[in-house]
């Protein structure tokens, strides 16, 4: 799913402007609080909220001065192969800048809003200014084969060299005609190679995505069989990697690792078919097979989806070719295909947004939410994302119907969409991860997923824990062992709690207690602090801490015996302190920290030095053995 870009207002000035370009793309626009009137959402910093949405990987389209989003993304600025297009506009909609992600469709977009806007697009790039064309973005339909030439290539014919467009597609690649031609004269020549056919030296190359490839296989086939299989048709029909548009398979194939790893390694998109549109395809088929179609239900996976990925146009070039374990053939298509055909394999991002707060979201967290379709949580676990999950299909569950809620996630990404289970906290900590794997291993008949449902992609992104969000607000308590110890019972036998509280008593760990009371669930608190007492000081620190990173965050500390019921709820963490957990009493209040035993090392250093100075040898300072451990210890 291509990520769309958010329209940002600071100004009442520009936001008449700000709607029309967010109508014309298609997008919510967004206003600055109070100063912006009629905006889809509102954001409060215009410099946090864009770099926000740069880090999440959004297009941002600012109506305002550009300094604003040169100053929000600066601290960001990394890799311009992978930013996103960011672009000003005035405020009276006259010019149109292109800042960042010129060759990533930035320049593009500024030239579509310009057109609708009737403004001057003021792009700088050196390519599209003098040549009318990036080398290195070549339009849809078209790969460019070599990358590392096409820098080299522009700059050359920025400095007066001519093209001369060569190869068996050059009649194709109408794009390049307005390159400056080669001719009479002393002009160098940049010769730029358009063809099917795999590139040959230092010539840059350019691919028509006219092929389609078919691929098949049994469970567990190798994947270098299967590569090896591909890799040789491509070689003997002489096609080159680059001119295929996609792997396409059957769609039971969408989570075996031969057919991920050939998408992958080829850099393509996977694409998967239906048994019943492959069969679509029967009449077409050099090799039909009844023994593929008793298995699968048609009767040939690789030529079926070589033709499946080209459509009506298409007609097998390579029939199919097949191995012991795998299969695969190759269709053509006389144009281009600009995008592919099939349906993708879903995804499943499961992310833990943290407390809630956009500084404390992880940069993926907030990516892969950027690219999901489908948001699915508990409703207020949603709100917290803010503009990020403005403009997308959400679906609220509440408290309580957790294993319905990743089971529809599940489902939802088995149709081929791209979907996120939004967790607090992290996602793998008393949260939907664990569920959403037990979904997966359950069978059909013990309450399990359907079989596409087994097949989608799950990816697992961190998020920051309350145990690590309190830990940081106290100080370092979880700075030497500790666990976490959820005191609710609705799942975990009470009787199983006790018995975990009781070992990390003895084993004095510092604990961190998760879900310590609800309205009906008032009496395991107080037992575990009075499990505790038998094992550690009375006055053991405790630190309470209630919704971390939030405005309302409250934090206060309190002596083990004098630990309260009462003050505790269902949003507050309980941080207790091993028996050698302290609180040190600084300038702007306590700030609690458990030591792993420096100072006991520190005291055997000194008097090993001390002995040694007895035998006779040198002394060392206190920083000598602070930072020269191997002085000592020689």
């Amino acid at each position: 799913m291509a990520v769309k870009p958010v329209v940002m207002a600071v100004s009442g000035s520009g936001a008449e402007v700000a709607r029309r370009v967010a109508d014309a793309l298609e997008v919510p626009m967004f206003g600055r609080e109070g100063r912006v009137t009629g905006a889809d959402e509102v954001f409060a910093n215009a410099l946090d909220f864009a770099r926000e949405m740069f880090a999440a990987g959004r297009p941002v389209i600012g109506v305002c001065a550009s300094g604003i989003l040169i100053r929000a993304v600066a601290p960001l600025l990394a890799d311009k192969r992978a930013e996103p297009a960011v672009i000003s506009i005035s405020d009276d909609g006259a010019v149109v800048v292109p800042l960042l992600g010129g060759h990533r469709g930035a320049n593009r977009l500024a030239r579509q809003i310009a057109d609708g806007l009737g403004a001057t697009a003021a792009v700088t790039t050196g390519g599209d200014v003098a040549l009318g064309v990036s080398l290195d973005e070549p339009p849809a339909g078209w790969r460019l084969g070599t990358p590392g030439l096409a820098q080299d290539a522009m700059a050359r014919l920025l400095s007066g060299a001519r093209a001369e467009v060569t190869g068996d597609a050059a009649g194709d690649a109408t794009w390049l005609a307005d390159l400056p031609a080669a001719g009479g004269g002393d002009a160098e020549i940049v010769t730029i190679h358009a063809t099917t056919r795999p590139a040959e030296g230092a010539t840059l190359t350019f691919h028509p995505q006219r092929y389609s490839l078919g691929v098949g296989c049994s469970r567990d086939c190798p994947p270098e069989e299967l590569a090896a299989l591909v890799s040789d048709m491509l070689a003997e029909a002489d096609v080159a990697p680059g001119a295929l548009v996609a792997v396409h398979s059957i769609d039971v194939k969408a989570d075996e690792p031969a057919v991920i790893d050939l998408a992958q390694a080829l850099d393509l998109p996977l694409r998967l078919f239906s048994a019943a549109e492959l069969e679509a395809e029967a009449d077409r088929l050099e090799s039909p097979s009844e023994v593929v179609f008793a298995e699968v239900g048609c009767h040939g996976v690789s030529e079926g989806a070589a033709l499946a990925g080209t459509g009506a146009e298409g007609k097998l070039v390579s029939p199919k070719r097949k191995t012991a374990n795998a299969t695969c053939a190759l269709a053509m298509v006389p144009g281009v295909i600009e995008v592919p055909r099939g349906r993708r394999r879903g995804r499943l991002s499961i992310v833990g947004i943290g407390p809630g707060q956009a500084s404390w979201r992880t940069p993926e967290v907030s990516r892969l939410v950027s690219e999901s379709e489908e948001l699915v949580g508990y409703g207020l676990y949603i709100d917290l994302l803010g503009p990020l999950a403005t403009g997308k299909t959400r679906s609220d569950f509440p408290l309580g119907g957790e294993e319905d809620r990743c089971r529809y996630a599940l489902e939802c990404a088995s149709e081929g969409r791209d979907v996120a289970l939004v967790c607090s906290g992290d996602a793998g900590i008393y949260a939907m991860g664990a569920l959403v794997f037990e979904l997966l291993d359950r069978g059909s008949g013990e309450g399990g997923v359907s079989a596409d449902a087994r097949r989608v992609e799950v990816v697992c992104s961190p998020g920051v824990s309350a145990l690590q969000g309190a830990a940081a607000r106290a100080g370092a308590p979880l700075g030497h062992d500790f666990c976490a110890i959820s005191l609710s019972d609705l799942l975990t036998p009470r009787a199983d709690i006790v018995r975990r509280l009781n070992a990390a008593a003895e084993g004095d760990f510092v604990i961190a207690f998760y879900n310590p009371v609800s309205r009906s669930r008032r009496t395991l608190l107080a037992e575990a602090r009075d499990i505790l007492l038998r094992h550690r000081p009375a006055d053991t620190p405790v630190m309470l801490a209630s919704n971390l990173g939030r405005p309302e965050e409250l934090v206060r500390y309190r002596r083990l015996d004098e630990l309260q019921v009462d003050e505790v709820d269902m949003l507050t963490v309980v941080l207790v302190g091993s028996s050698n957990s302290r609180l040190a009493q600084l300038g702007e209040g306590p700030r609690m920290f458990t030591p792993r035993g420096y100072a006991r090392r520190i005291d055997g250093d000194l008097r090993e030095v001390g002995n040694r100075h007895l035998k006779g040898a040198p002394l060392q300072t206190y920083n000598d053995i602070s930072s020269n451990k191997k002085g000592v210890r020689a």
